[in-house]
């Protein structure tokens, strides 16, 4: 594991888009899926999130060179701090793995790293969004006993998708 550098945008964009794609491409429309993966998965929009300091990414791969396995990007201040009463919450903004590794663990490695951050940083809670069909990662993030707290919505260009929002208090 490792944090991003500049040097990974184009890297994480792709792993981005694929993993998006893969999940959920069949919900959107191609003009809406387009216009979400320029703004949020091109290499550019990548770039300018490993250079905010408020923005994190941390990265797997198997060797320095080989392509990356996994990212997790946390978001050291919450968009989501209205939904609740914790002071000081983290968002887990993106959890995404190859999807031909997933099931390998990478993920949990990930949370768990995320988990350690937050503590590290004397954060209060963790917040995260969550497709409201996308069944199996609500149960990957129960294990950990992440709860429902409000019910929110998910912007992918002009379609409105319903999302949970879930929290671990630390």
């Amino acid at each position: 594991m490792r944090d991003a550098t500049p040097d990974d945008a184009e890297a994480l964009a792709r792993l981005g888009r694929e993993s998006f794609c893969h999940a959920f491409e069949d919900l959107y429309r191609p003009q809406d899926l387009r216009q979400f993966l320029e703004e949020t998965y091109s290499a550019r929009a990548i770039a300018q999130e490993i250079a905010d300091p408020g923005i994190r990414h941390q990265l797997t791969q198997d060797a320095p060179g080989s392509p990356l396995s996994a990212f997790i990007k946390v978001r050291y201040a919450s968009p989501y701090t209205e939904y609740s009463d914790a002071a000081n919450p983290l968002c887990l903004g993106q959890l995404y793995t190859d999807p031909a590794r997933t099931g390998e663990g990478l993920g949990a490695v990930l949370v768990d790293w995320c988990l350690d951050l937050a503590r590290g940083r004397g954060c209060d809670a963790v917040q995260l969004s969550v497709y409201s069909e996308n069944y199996g990662a609500q149960r990957f993030y129960q294990r950990y006993g992440f709860g429902k707290i409000a019910d929110i919505v998910f912007w992918v260009g002009e379609q409105r998708d319903a999302e949970f929002l879930y929290e671990l208090r630390l």
